[in-house]
């Protein structure tokens, strides 16, 4: 029988997820195995490479155990997982420390040094990114400055899944997706930016070498066959990072295709011919999954998270939060919740933006307070919408619609305030939960002639279509605009505040 089965390994923050889907993208099983994330000092979030590997070798034995699939039967193994990391590694491909993860947040100083020697519109220009510590540009200067015995031992720096490629395969490479995240990627070019490279003074060979996502980059080692139970020679696809497959995942490929992820934070992005930018860099572009596409994006910081800290904190035994909001009508009687309890990424980038309620008066209860969490959620969502329309041009590459995937599509109220104030069509998806796995999985399929591109739609399938009404977008329309001025109206306010915390501590 020809091996048609694709084994999709996805790299998340807290653990590795093992999925297997079948010839017709079919959902066969899937495993995981956690790890943990160190935080040795403020701001420093760090995980061990070699927890990683466990962690993938672990989760395909237990996979192909509960399946009964055999090993011979997998035709490809596909990669994502969580991007802007920085793993140096010598020329073995031995990790010389823990790995710093996309959350850790030390290299400030270097950021700066980014802005610099690089110039910092030149920077999002090429890269598509503000020069930020978040990025791994930062982090490698951080170990260069820091570290430099390590910084000097090593071969190659490495994504968090191009680590496991390297255990798979032997070899150092990486897509298209992943490089995006490092602010030393030409978008356009494809290529790493030597323009960048040289003027922060960093050897072009401790890069891997590139390659779209659905390139296969080696085939499965003895050793990492014994590791695993793969079999030898099994074609080992490079992939994406996660948000890139959570893309395809949710079929968002063609221009103009776009979706809206709601878990803990949140993010809008489109899929595009061409990288965006926006005059006031509001959003940022990563490279998508599909080689000849891009992935424009705005990320806000609190969004579930907003909700769960609303919740606890109004938390009532006699009262179903969700059910209470939902007897509120659209506008939450006057107030408004602007979710910055995190600071805030886009559209403003203000890391001393806070959370407010705006408009209380005695009326109010905890009903309107719980509707006007979700609806400030949405209102900053439609922020990010309205800075990707005019960066991108709607007559140009218009939005008609909006998939919903993450733990806010399980909501059944948010799925209509976002209809409302997106003035979209939200369309809910089967396979949420699996998004970013299945996107690996198409990456991995086309590459080995198993799925085409189209597969990706077909498999996310729209379950439920929520329509707006006119009477709440027009409504919500309104108070997009006051909940802009009221952000502006606070943004001195919150600069003051943060100076006044930092004389009382």
């Amino acid at each position: 029988m020809t091996a048609n089965y694709i084994l999709a390994h996805d790299l998340g923050t807290t653990g590795n997820k093992a999925t297997l889907f079948d010839g017709e993208g079919n959902l066969v099983g899937s495993a995981f195995a956690g790890y943990s994330t160190n935080y040795p000092y403020p701001n420093w979030a760090e995980q061990e490479p070699t927890d990683w590997w466990t962690a993938v070798c672990s989760t395909t034995q237990q996979l192909l155990a509960q399946t009964s699939i055999t090993a011979k039967d997998i035709a490809a193994v596909g990669l994502c997982g969580q991007m802007m990391g920085c793993t140096p590694v010598d020329a073995q491909g031995t990790p010389l420390r823990s790995c710093i993860i996309w959350a850790d947040q030390r290299a400030q100083a270097q950021a700066t040094q980014i802005a610099d020697r690089c110039g910092a519109e030149a920077v999002y220009q090429r890269s598509g990114h503000r020069p930020s510590p978040a990025y791994t540009a930062a982090k490698i200067l951080w170990i260069r400055d820091e570290q430099p015995a390590i910084f000097r031992q090593t071969a190659c720096f490495l994504q968090p899944k191009d680590y496991i490629i390297h255990c798979l395969t032997g070899h150092f490479a990486t897509d298209y997706s992943d490089a995006s995240g490092t602010l030393l990627f030409d978008l356009t070019q494809r290529a790493w930016a030597t323009e960048f490279l040289d003027a922060l003074q960093l050897p072009p060979d401790i890069l891997p070498t590139l390659h779209p996502s659905t390139a296969i980059v080696g085939e499965v080692t003895s050793s990492a066959a014994k590791a695993t139970g793969l079999v030898v020679g099994t074609p080992v696809v490079i992939g994406g990072g996660d948000g890139a497959c959570a893309g395809v995942g949710a079929g968002v490929i063609e221009p103009g295709d776009a979706y809206c992820y709601i878990g803990s934070s949140a993010w809008i992005s489109v899929s595009t011919l061409a990288p965006v930018r926006d005059p006031a860099q509001r959003t940022f572009t990563f490279h998508h999954l599909h080689p000849e596409r891009y992935a424009p994006m705005g990320t806000m910081q609190a969004a579930g998270g907003a909700r769960d800290w609303a919740w606890r904190l109004l938390a009532d035994a006699d009262l179903n939060l969700d059910s209470a909001a939902a007897t509120v009508a659209a506008g939450a009687e006057g107030v408004l919740f602007l979710p910055y309890l995190l600071g805030e990424r886009s559209p403003h980038w203000n890391p001393l933006a806070r959370g407010a309620f705006v408009g209380l008066a005695m009326p109010h209860s905890k009903a309107q307070l719980a509707r006007a969490v979700l609806e400030g959620v949405a209102l900053n969502l439609r922020l990010i919408l309205d800075a990707l329309r005019s960066s991108i041009g709607q007559s140009k590459t218009p939005i008609r619609a909006m998939r919903l995937i993450g733990g806010g599509g399980k909501s059944s109220l948010w799925p209509q305030i976002l209809a409302d104030c997106f003035n979209l069509p939200i369309q809910q998806l089967t396979l949420t939960s699996e998004a970013t796995s299945w996107g690996a999985a198409i990456a991995a399929g086309v590459a080995v002639g198993c799925y085409d591109w189209s597969l990706a739609a077909q498999r996310s399938t729209i379950t439920d279509v929520v329509m707006p009404t006119a009477a709440g977008a027009a409504l919500y329309g309104e108070l997009a605009m006051i909940y802009a001025d009221a952000y502006h109206a606070l943004e001195p306010i919150y600069a003051r505040l943060a100076v006044l915390g930092t004389q009382t501590h």
